[in-house]
Parts: C-alpha cells; sequence; structure tokens
C-alpha cells in the first residue's frame, strides 16, 4: 500500500492571503446583509471613518442596522486589492461597489476602502474601516 500523500498546509499565522480572504469575508457578510457573521468579524473596539467624514464606533452599527430594515445592501463589489502586512496589523485597502437602501432612500456609491486587521487568537478581525467616496456619488 502507498503512502498517503500529505497536502502542505500553510503556517498558522498572519499572511497577506489569509487578510485578503478575511477582507473578503467580511464583504460577503455585508453584501449578503448577514448581521450575525459581520458582529463576529469585527472587532469589539471596531470604528468606521465614512465617506463624507463621519465617525462611527462600535461593531454593532452595519447588524443593528440591517436588523432594524435601516440599511439593507444590494451589491457589494471589491476589486483591484491591495494588502499591506506589519506583524500581525494588516492593511486592506479595496475599490468597493456598493447599492442598496439606508433610511429609505436609495444609494449606489464607489469607494476607495481600508479595512485595518488585527490578528488575535488565530485570526483576523476588523478594528477600523475607513472610507473615501470617488468621484461625485
Amino acid at each position: 500500500m502507498a503512502p498517503a500523500k500529505c497536502k502542505a498546509t500553510p503556517a498558522a499565522g498572519p499572511a497577506a492571503e489569509n487578510a485578503l480572504a478575511a477582507g473578503e469575508e467580511l464583504a460577503r457578510a455585508l453584501r449578503d446583509n448577514d448581521a450575525d457573521a459581520i458582529l463576529h468579524l469585527l472587532d469589539s473596539s471596531w470604528a468606521v471613518i465614512s465617506g463624507a467624514g463621519g465617525v462611527g464606533e462600535g461593531p454593532s452599527i452595519f447588524p443593528d442596522g440591517i436588523k432594524s430594515g435601516c440599511l439593507t445592501r444590494k451589491t457589494y463589489e471589491l476589486s483591484e486589492p491591495r494588502v499591506r502586512l506589519h506583524g500581525n496589523i494588516a492593511l486592506v485597502t479595496t475599490k468597493v461597489k456598493t447599492s442598496g437602501m439606508f433610511q429609505g432612500k436609495p444609494f449606489d456609491v464607489t469607494e476607495r476602502q481600508t479595512d485595518v486587521l488585527l490578528w488575535t487568537d488565530g485570526g483576523w478581525k476588523c478594528v477600523l474601516t475607513h472610507e473615501t467616496k470617488i468621484g461625485n456619488n
């Protein structure tokens, strides 16, 4: 009997590849309006700097908006990823095209977004999101 072939597994720990995967997982949760998944992926200290310059703090901002019906995303598409790793911190910058309804009004925006991820307890948690609107949206 031939010995079983072992697949090489990457070392567990912070890497650009798994940071990008974490960013993509968060994007899927946002696109799918999955409040529980979003909450799981955000650190308890998470904050967002909106494209309009406002500051929101607390990981329940998006999940609470989804659960209340105040926020519903129709699309959430990432492109042009850029990942920079600094030890247990990753900066994941992407172009984001998103649309949906917010407070009863439709939105359709394109942004450059940077998520600051922290490697903790064997996985990535987003601690800060910074959004910059592109164009006149």
